[in-house]
């Protein structure tokens, strides 16, 4: 299969196409691109094209387009559909995918959009997921499944799956549940197929099945996911009822989102926010902590000022504090990125004192050795051995106080609820900056015996 490239030329010519009004000649070309292909041609029309685009071709292909566009474009499209046209997309789509369009839609109309859909039980499914919470397992799941109960016979079995089938787009697993709906395991294809038709379910079903709750965080069911390698995970409710499903469609989704946020989080920007965004959100996200940097900048100038007759003496100095404001910065980042990751993935082993003791060898280990060329350089440089030596020495102090505060903090906001991720980003190097500055001057001053 060629990877779809979408190029200026591509654009110009639907564009052309759209303005022409050649319908036949849109369809046959849209027929060639996988809808995803089809979300990304119409993010890069203007509003009118892609939804000009989307009222010209099939509900059963526009449908999966709408699900994969962005938000924002999405609800600008669908604000130039009317009420039945919306309807009519979210009757071909699974039951999450039309929850999580019909929770951005206003919601005064609502209510207007649930009534159009033909099917009642679709709409019934959607109004359903609408309650839970987006970041959960509930607000993940589908209802679409294939389940049978335990006291149905093999042949009975067969003819409920294949009317289930009809509804599901493609068929994880089976699972097996009781009278009361509870979820008792699942169903190998293989012990179906040969198993004599009227043997029964409960006889012959996999009890072993792992499960997650309508309440359990997103996070948490994508931890599960990977850890097992599951490419459907069943969901309950607060009985133990099945209620829908987790396919890894969604999961991957929840992964990219918690890794965009993290990287945001880490490169200093505290809102969910994108490239085409408005200058002043993207400044309300940034803002908060370019002026924590700028007051841990002040802080450190103060700090330097309280030492203002040491430089005099020993303007040496003053040339190496970059030096150790970095080497704070970038040893504190070090350390928490390993943490958080360890943290994301649950390889953290032991307890948080075998983790700090570890994380504080390391950086001993790092400093005697960055320290050791630090005072042949500038013993070289300077020929003065005694300034050399309280250089150096404070790198040494420096990195062990910056790999202990990386590696407490997202430790320390872990446990506390909070995301560790904020650790990576400014937070950690501008408190590393102040911390860094304040003990080099402190021991340079003892060791020069000013």
């Amino acid at each position: 299969m060629t990877p779809f490239k979408l190029t200026d030329e591509l654009i110009a010519e639907i564009q052309q196409l759209i303005a022409d009004k050649k319908n036949a000649a849109l369809r046959l070309m849209m027929k060639e691109f996988h809808y995803a292909d089809i979300a990304e041609i119409a993010e890069e029309l203007k509003v009118k094209e892609a939804t000009y685009l989307i009222k010209l071709l099939d509900s059963e292909k526009t449908s999966d387009i709408l699900a994969e566009m962005d938000e924002d474009i999405r609800e600008a499209v669908l604000n130039n559909l009317s009420i039945k046209e919306i309807a009519g997309e979210l009757e071909e789509l699974d039951t999450d995918d039309a929850a999580d369009i019909v929770g951005e839609l206003p919601r005064e109309i609502i209510q207007d959009v649930i009534s159009e859909i033909e099917d009642k039980e679709h709409a019934a499914d959607i109004v359903d997921l609408l309650r839970y919470d987006e970041d959960s397992a509930g607000g993940l799941m589908a209802k679409e499944l294939v389940k049978v109960k335990e006291n149905w016979n093999v042949l009975t079995c067969v003819k409920e799956m294949r009317a289930q089938a009809e509804n599901v787009t493609r068929v994880h697993s089976i699972y097996v549940v009781d009278d009361e709906e509870k979820l008792k395991g699942r169903l190998s294809l293989k012990d179906l197929l040969t198993t004599s038709t009227k043997t029964h379910i409960k006889d012959v079903y996999i009890p072993k099945v792992d499960y997650v709750t309508v309440n359990e965080k997103s996070e948490e069911v994508a931890k599960i996911m990977s850890k097992y390698d599951l490419e459907a995970i069943p969901v309950v409710d607060e009985i133990g009822r099945l209620v829908g499903r987790i396919t890894i469609d969604d999961i991957v989704d929840v992964i990219k989102e918690e890794a965009d946020k993290d990287y945001q989080l880490a490169a200093g920007i505290s809102q969910d926010v994108e490239a085409d965004d408005s200058i002043w959100e993207l400044t309300r996200a940034r803002i908060p902590w370019l002026i924590l940097g700028l007051l841990g900048g002040l802080g450190a100038a103060g700090i330097m000022g309280g030492f203002e007759e040491m430089l005099a003496q020993h303007a040496i100095l003053f040339y190496f504090t970059p030096l150790i404001a970095a080497m704070a910065g970038n040893v504190g980042v070090q350390s928490s990125a390993i943490i958080v990751q360890g943290l994301a993935n649950n390889d953290l082993k032991g307890s948080i004192s075998n983790r700090l003791v570890k994380e504080m060898l390391l950086a001993l280990l790092n400093g005697l050795i960055l320290a050791a060329l630090l005072l042949i350089f500038t013993w070289i440089w300077q020929g003065d051995f005694t300034t050399a030596l309280a250089i150096s020495v404070s790198l040494i102090a420096v990195i062990m106080v910056a790999g202990f505060i990386g590696t407490f903090t997202p430790l320390f906001l872990d446990q506390r609820g909070i995301d560790p991720a904020i650790a990576t980003g400014p937070f950690i190097t501008t408190s590393n900056d102040i911390f860094g500055i304040l003990i080099y001057f402190w021991i340079a001053k003892l060791i020069l015996g000013i």
